[in-house]
């Protein structure tokens, strides 16, 4: 009855797609602010723009992450529990 989830892990391969993803992105969006026609202040700004909507998405990702690692923790506890009380049940004990 203990059924304890897989831990899923992600491939090498996965791995390098997401952070090349993420560089050629980065990449693109640094050169295409870099060579926008307009001022520096505008470039700057957009710059400092995209840096903190990368943050926020970190930091977004990593509560999302935890809120469901807690989520797991609580249940696994709750089922932990209730095996053994199921374990300590006799129901051919007399009382």
């Amino acid at each position: 009855m203990n059924e304890t989830p897989v831990k899923q892990q992600n491939t090498g391969a996965f791995y390098g797609q997401a952070v090349a993803s993420f560089a050629i992105a980065m990449g693109a969006t640094a050169v295409g602010i870099f060579r926008l026609n307009a001022d520096a202040w505008v470039r700057g700004f957009l710059g400092i723009a995209v840096l903190y909507l990368v943050t926020s998405a970190f930091t977004l990702a990593k509560v999302i992450r935890d809120r469901q690692e807690a989520g797991q923790i609580v249940s696994r506890v709750d089922q932990a529990r209730l095996e053994k009380l199921l374990a300590e049940y006799d129901p051919f004990e007399k009382h």
